[in-house]
């Protein structure tokens, strides 16, 4: 039986907790993509996928810090299982075969909006003023990525469409991994 996390009882331990699981479940979402993709040219969606599991991993560390320095080595009692899947990870399917890496960068702006709105759903049930305060700039914290990502789209060209270079792939087209 899963027990689900009532959010609306969270206190700061806890949602400091949920917030790295968070983190470490989009890390791990980019990284699987980026090797589902692999690795064609610089700059490639594998490479702008790396890229965001490395800030994934950077906003998770930074929280998991501050966890640590209020309250120490306590055990976590939130699990990966208590909480809802694909907050900030993007969905599972969104990796295709030789997007561009404008279309890996729309996938990280929806995944950055998700987590930003669900965020702002949770601040309507939470009680506690500290974990509210918390929230508030998690929440706050996904907007700023928006911006961030918003302003990378200028090294990217603008189009969904595969990104399939027969000079690149063709000698290599049938060693592809299936996503």
């Amino acid at each position: 039986m899963t027990i689900q996390l009532d959010v609306s009882k969270l206190n700061l331990q806890d949602a400091l907790d949920m917030a790295v699981l968070i983190e470490k479940e989009a890390e791990d979402r980019y990284l699987l993509f980026a090797e589902q993709l692999g690795h064609r040219y610089p700059g490639d969606a594998a490479n702008f996928f790396t890229m965001m599991a490395r800030n994934e991993q950077r906003h998770g560390i930074e929280i998991a810090e501050r966890r640590r320095l209020l309250f120490g080595d306590t055990p976590s009692r939130v699990t990966t299982n208590m909480i809802e899947k694909d907050i900030e990870a993007p969905d599972a399917g969104k990796a295709i075969r030789y997007m561009s890496p404008w279309h890996a960068l729309e996938v990280a702006m929806e995944s950055e909006i998700k987590a930003y709105e669900f965020y702002d759903s949770i601040l309507q049930v939470v009680r506690d003023t500290s974990v509210q305060k918390l929230i508030m700039s998690l929440r706050d914290e996904e907007s700023e990525h928006q911006i961030l990502l918003n302003e990378q789209k200028a090294k990217y060209h603008d189009t969904l469409e595969s990104d399939f270079d027969p000079e690149i792939d063709e000698l290599n087209f049938h060693r592809i991994r299936e996503c």
